[in-house]
């Protein structure tokens, strides 16, 4: 009996989680393996206490690791030894003691309204399948607010013509349905003709996004992408897919859409996730009234 292997094996059948939680959950469990044998003389993470756990702890706050990356590495901790618990693997957990970090919470960074739209509708792509795809790119993590995971694994047959709207694979592999905009519609039945003529029917049809060469899209591919268009329109410290997805709800929020509806379209489990973004948009009142308020900057 392998009690790691037994539990990767239970959230990937059972739980059903996505492929990235679960690579993160077996990276956790490899690197707490790793610390108990090469620190503690323990080859068997069952046989860790709640010194051990601790300890571990204690050396990824010494490394300088952020808090929230050591959160999660006590939540796959908590959800490992309650699962030997059930089992009947242990009779004691271990985490029973273990509280998570208090960590502060950071902002979304989000792209100004104006530049992005500079971004797409003033910048000229190039007039290719690389051009038009990397638009595509862009206008769907913005215009839809979906993740890196969720774009990559996009289906052509995830898109309804007929009603406009995409039908997004998200976390816990759960589906949800959300609305495309006119040009973003518009948008992908180009992309599609000229994908058909690029690879003359030699692409790969299941996957909405595909690369240069015509095979699914992967997520270095999409970073580089859209790192390489925000440079032109913003000095944010970080240009990833996740701040189109932040900008996607700012802009939302800022524009008077109800959060609840928002949580939806992002995909949220509940509403507590979708709330950081009022404190960004609260920073946009408080703008908008000390630039326009007579008594404001007296």
């Amino acid at each position: 009996m392998n009690p790691g292997q037994d539990f990767l094996a239970h959230i990937r059948y059972e739980k059903r989680l996505s492929h990235h939680t679960l690579t993160a959950y077996a990276n956790d469990l490899e690197q707490f393996c790793t610390f108990l044998l090469a620190e503690c003389n323990i080859d068997q993470p069952e046989r860790a206490d709640f010194r051990h756990v601790r300890s571990w702890i204690v050396s990824l706050v010494e490394s300088g690791m952020d808090k929230s990356s050591v959160n999660r590495k006590i939540a796959t901790l908590r959800n490992f030894f309650g699962f030997l618990l059930r089992r009947k693997v242990i009779d004691f957990d271990p985490m029973s003691k273990i509280q998570a970090l208090k960590a502060s919470k950071r902002l979304p960074q989000y792209v100004e309204e104006k530049p992005m739209e500079m971004l797409l509708d003033d910048i000229e792509f190039p007039d290719t399948f690389e051009g038009l795809r990397d638009k595509l790119v862009l206008e769907l993590l913005y215009g839809t607010g979906i993740r890196l995971s969720e774009l990559t694994g996009l289906k052509t047959t995830d898109v309804n013509l007929y009603e406009k709207t995409i039908v997004v694979l998200g976390k816990r592999n759960k589906h949800r349905i959300v609305p495309l905009n006119q040009p973003l519609f518009e948008l992908i039945q180009q992309y599609n003709l000229l994908k058909e003529k690029e690879f003359s029917g030699q692409a790969d049809t299941a996957h909405l996004i595909v690369s240069d060469k015509g095979v699914a899209a992967y997520p270095v591919l999409i970073q580089r992408i859209v790192k390489r268009h925000l440079t032109l329109v913003t000095t944010l410290g970080t240009k990833s897919p996740h701040v189109l997805r932040h900008t996607f709800a700012t802009h939302l929020l800022n524009r008077g859409a109800d959060l609840n509806a928002i949580k939806d379209l992002l995909g949220h489990s509940s509403l507590a996730a979708t709330q950081i973004y009022t404190h960004t948009s609260l920073d946009q009142l408080k703008k908008t009234y000390d630039q326009a308020h007579p008594k404001a900057k007296k």
